[in-house]
């Protein structure tokens, strides 16, 4: 199988999604210089967009192609970059289950009866969870999954209680239950993680098969979007299960009991729940998302390793998406331009001048701001769209980027405390009630509070305060927000337009935390048993690396239950 890369074609001759396979099939028959009796067969495995030249857009396609006398054609190109041997993105299981893995055997204390072994367990069921899980559970271990909140339908219903009541379910938000923070999101799948061994491709795959469009195994920017996020979640729920695994909803863990090795190392044992039910294991996968402040608190006092990280702090910036659309396509704009290509989208980067750096984050084209808040009486934002990325509105996070040695030092958990911080300032500034406080862009430059919305009506629901967001955020942050905007404006016509809307504040960017990990067995670096996984524990930034992170994770508790049984 040969890979070959860089088939670009005009995005206008396209009839959707891709060109028609005639026209590919003709376009690499010429790429290689082969008859048409000498290929076999290929198919799309991914598909760009070259958009360099707004009057000439391209799709680009990297193709896997079985053709006769392989050999001769790579000999041919064999300086050509572009024409090479396929890797093989196949996944394989690195440890599965024996009998002798899984069965009871006989106590060590005495001899007689039966020693349980103890199951792995999952806490958290995000994407990282989901994956560790699944992987788990396809090993043949059968794991048992501890997710603090609920099936996911039942948490659509509370988290629409925010967006609609303004009540909050401090256990069933944006934040917390199945599907994790990504349930409400744009459902974007793409990441600039190094995958040397392709974990996402694993990833990507069981989402189609979970009922994800066939077209995010080859879309260079693959999106699903809320709705169709929630049937996946529980059809993969529905394989671990049938996999031998157990899923536990409203079950939030409070404590980890460990115990001291004669080695001076300490050991997972059990983990406790809001009950005080017991659950032994050695085995812990802690896969807990970047809100689950309560349980950062509970492994810090407990002793487990962990230290403060940066992350990024700031608003949500909304402007028709309209406007961005046609400041993007430039001359190629059209309806069926926007029929195949979709809402535009962007990524910004601006160093400003008090050294500080200031980005867009998770932009959601087509989409809506949304409440994410998961703690009581505090206000923030996030992002979300649906797969169609039709309303609207475009949004995206401008945000600020912050280090625990310059902002927040002194304690591992001082970042956490200053969100906390940052966010019940954001709902006084918003009335008290989860309305979020809100500015038009040009009166956020101007420094002047705002009095009524214009062409812009924000997305946010319960609501949207108008007043002046100075406030809202460290000085240092305004002001390289203040410079960012207008220069944003040099590389998307209209991004500082006077009547788009700042709505705060947007702090969960990332973990502010990491939970230190030994790199080759992903344990705990001083806690045995104990595999710090995903976005909570700071080793991931969205729903395509917590999954891959979570394979990873995952590989590692199997090879270590595999090899003590061996």
């Amino acid at each position: 199988m040969l890979r070959i890369t860089e088939i670009k074609l005009p995005v206008e001759n396209a009839q959707s999604l891709t060109h028609q396979a005639d026209e590919i099939k003709a376009a690499l028959l010429k790429r290689l210089e082969i008859a048409a009796d000498d290929l076999i067969h290929f198919e799309i495995f991914k598909r760009g967009v070259d958009a360099r030249k707004s009057h000439a857009i391209l799709y680009v396609y990297s193709l896997d192609v079985e053709v006769k006398n392989e050999a001769k054609i790579l000999a041919k190109f064999r300086k050509d970059a572009h024409i090479k041997p396929a890797p093989d993105t196949e996944y394989k299981f690195v440890a599965t289950a024996t009998d002798e893995a899984l069965s009871p055997q006989p106590s060590p204390l005495n001899g007689e009866g039966l020693n349980i072994k103890p199951r792995p367990v999952v806490i958290g069921f995000g994407p990282a969870g989901i994956f560790a899980a699944l992987i788990l559970a396809q090993s043949g271990l059968k794991p048992i999954v501890l997710e603090r909140g609920k099936a996911v339908r039942e948490r659509t219903k509370d988290t629409w209680g925010l967006w609609r009541k303004s009540k909050l379910n401090p256990e069933s938000n944006v934040q917390f239950g199945e599907g994790g923070a990504g349930t409400f999101s744009d459902g974007k799948l793409y990441s600039q993680i190094k995958d040397p061994k392709h974990y996402g491709r694993k990833v990507i795959q069981e989402f189609v098969k979970a009922g994800a469009p066939e077209e995010i195994m080859y879309v260079s920017h693959p999106h699903i979007g809320t709705f169709r996020l929630v049937g996946m979640v529980e059809e993969m729920r529905n394989t671990i299960i049938g996999l031998g695994g157990e899923i536990r909803f409203e079950s939030r863990v409070d404590d980890i009991e460990l115990s001291q090795e004669q080695d001076g190392q300490n050991q997972v044992q059990a983990v406790i729940l809001q009950t005080g039910e017991r659950i032994a294991t050695r085995h812990l996968v802690l896969a807990v998302g970047h809100s689950a402040r309560d349980t950062f608190e509970m492994i810090y006092k407990r002793g487990i390793f962990v230290e403060a990280k940066p992350f990024s702090i700031g608003f949500r910036i909304e402007h028709p998406q309209s406007l961005i659309d046609r400041a993007r396509y430039g001359k190629s704009y059209s309806e069926d331009l926007l029929t195949k290509l979709g809402a535009a989208d962007y990524k910004l980067v601006h160093h400003a001048k008090n050294g500080r750096s200031v980005y867009s984050f998770c932009m959601c084209p087509g989409g809506t701001v949304v409440a994410a808040a998961s703690e009581p009486n505090r206000v923030v934002t996030n992002g979300m769209s649906q797969y169609s990325r039709n309303e609207r509105n475009a949004n995206a996070g401008i945000v600020v980027g912050i280090t625990p040695e310059v902002d927040y030092p002194g304690h591992p958990l001082a970042g956490m405390e200053l969100q906390r911080q940052l966010e019940g300032n954001a709902f006084v500034l918003g009335g008290s009630n989860y309305n979020a406080p809100g500015q038009l862009i040009g009166d956020f430059l101007a420094n002047r509070p705002s009095t009524r919305f214009g062409e812009v009506t924000p997305s946010y629901t319960p609501g949207v305060h108008l007043t002046n967001l100075d406030t809202a955020l460290p000085e240092f942050a305004i002001t390289a927000m203040r410079e960012a905007i207008p220069e944003f404006a040099k590389q998307v016509k209209g991004f500082d337009l006077a009547d788009g809307v700042l709505t705060g504040v947007e702090t969960r960017t990332s973990s502010p935390i990491r939970i230190k990990r030994d790199e080759a067995s992903l344990q705990s670096i001083n806690t045995r048993g104990l595999y710090p996984c995903g976005e909570g524990a700071g080793y991931a930034g969205g729903i395509l690396s917590a999954g891959v992170d979570g394979i990873k994770v995952a590989e590692a508790v199997a090879l270590s239950i595999c090899s003590q049984a061996a």
